[in-house]
C-alpha cells in the first residue's frame, strides 16, 4: 500500500512540474482563469496514471500513459477553447475510475452500468453549460476526416494554427507502442474498452445533439489508446521471442511513416521560393521522431529474437525515446496554443 501511495505521489509531482513548465511563461499577463490550463493537465494525467493501473503494472508504463493523455496533442489543442472544456477532459478517466476497478474484482455488471459514469457527465455538463450561458466548446466544432492527418503528423497540424484543426492522435514513440498495446488487447479480448473507443470515434464524427460538442467525444478513445499505450510500453519491455511478431511490426509502421515524413519533407522544401520550409522543418523533425521508435523497436526485437532480456537496458532506452518525444512535442503544441 506504501508503496502505491509513493507512486501516486512521485507520479503527481512529475505532473505538476511538467505543467508548470509548459504553461508559466505564458500565464504572467493571462486572467486567473488560465491558471485552470496547468491543473486541467495535471489531474488529466493524474487520472489516465490511476485508470491505466488497472491493467498495466510496471510505473513507467502508467507514468507515460497519463503523460500521453494530458500532455498529449488533444488535451492541449482543448486550450483554443474555453479552460472548463480541458477541465471536463481531464475528470473523464476520473469517471472511469469505479467501473474499471470494480470489473476487476468480479463485478462485471456493475463496472458496465458504472461505466455510464463519463457519458453521463459530459451530458449534464453541457446541459449546465447552456442553462448558465457558459459556452466552453462551440457546438458546430466537429472532427473532420482532414484533422486525421494529426495521427500521423500532430506537430504538423499544430503548425497550420490550431483556429483552423482539432488536434488529434498521439506523439510519434508512443504510436510503436500503440501497435505493441492493442496486439496485447486483442490476445486479452478486452472488449469492454473496444466498445467505448468505437462509441467515442463514432460520436466525435457525428453532428451536435443535446446541445453537446462532438469534439468533446474524442476524449473517449484518446483516454483509450492512452491506456493501451501503457499496457504497449509494458509489453515491449517484457517482449519475449513470441512476442518478435508484433514488435516487429511495430518498428515497420513507425519505419513506413518515418519514410513518409522524410518524403513530404522535400516535397515542401521544393516549394517555390521556400515558402513551405517551415512545413518541411516539421516533416524532418516528424521522421527524426518516428526512426527513434523504429531503432528501439527493432533493437527491442534483435534483443528478443536472440532471447536476451536486459529488461533494464530495455527501459532505459524507451524512458529516453518516449520522454524526449513528449517533452519537445508538448513544447511545440503549447507554444501555438
Amino acid at each position: 500500500m506504501k508503496n502505491q501511495s509513493w507512486k501516486l505521489v512521485t507520479s503527481g509531482l512529475i505532473y505538476a512540474g511538467f505543467s508548470l513548465y509548459l504553461h508559466w511563461p505564458y500565464l504572467a499577463n493571462c486572467p486567473r482563469s488560465h491558471y485552470l490550463f496547468v491543473f486541467n493537465c495535471c489531474v488529466a494525467s493524474l487520472g489516465c496514471f490511476l485508470l491505466s493501473r488497472r491493467w498495466v503494472s510496471s510505473f513507467w508504463g502508467s507514468l507515460f500513459a497519463g503523460a500521453v493523455y494530458g500532455f498529449g496533442p488533444f488535451l492541449l489543442g482543448l486550450g483554443k477553447y474555453h479552460p472548463t472544456a480541458g477541465l471536463l477532459a481531464a475528470a473523464v478517466p476520473w469517471f472511469f475510475l469505479p467501473g474499471a476497478f470494480l470489473s476487476a474484482r468480479r463485478h462485471q455488471w456493475v463496472g458496465v452500468v458504472l461505466s455510464v459514469l463519463p457519458f453521463s457527465a459530459i451530458f449534464l455538463f453541457f446541459q449546465a453549460s447552456v442553462h448558465y450561458r457558459l459556452f466552453a466548446m462551440s457546438t458546430q466544432a466537429r472532427v473532420h476526416p482532414g484533422d486525421l492527418v494529426g495521427l500521423f503528423a500532430p506537430l504538423v497540424m499544430a503548425g497550420r494554427g490550431l483556429s483552423q484543426v482539432n488536434l488529434v492522435g498521439f506523439y510519434h514513440v508512443p504510436v510503436a507502442l500503440l501497435v505493441i498495446g492493442f496486439s496485447m488487447l486483442l490476445a486479452a479480448r478486452r472488449i469492454g474498452v473496444m466498445v467505448i473507443f468505437v462509441i467515442g470515434t463514432v460520436l466525435s464524427f457525428c453532428g451536435s445533439f443535446f446541445d453537446i460538442s462532438p469534439v468533446i467525444w474524442l476524449s473517449l478513445p484518446v483516454l483509450c489508446c492512452s491506456v493501451v499505450i501503457g499496457v504497449g510500453f509494458q509489453g515491449l519491455v517484457s517482449a519475449g521471442r513470441r512476442d518478435q511478431t508484433w514488435v516487429l511490426a511495430s518498428g515497420a509502421v513507425t519505419g513506413v511513416l518515418a519514410v513518409t515524413a522524410l518524403l513530404l519533407a522535400t516535397k515542401y522544401f521544393q516549394i517555390f521560393a521556400g515558402l513551405g520550409a517551415g512545413y518541411g522543418r516539421l516533416f524532418v523533425r516528424t521522421a527524426q521522431m518516428y526512426l527513434i521508435a523504429t531503432v528501439t523497436s527493432a533493437i527491442v526485437f534483435f534483443m528478443a529474437r536472440s532471447g536476451m532480456r536486459l529488461q533494464w537496458l530495455r527501459l532505459t532506452m524507451l524512458i529516453i525515446a518516449v520522454g524526449v518525444d513528449v517533452f519537445f512535442s508538448a513544447v511545440f503544441i503549447i507554444d501555438r496554443v
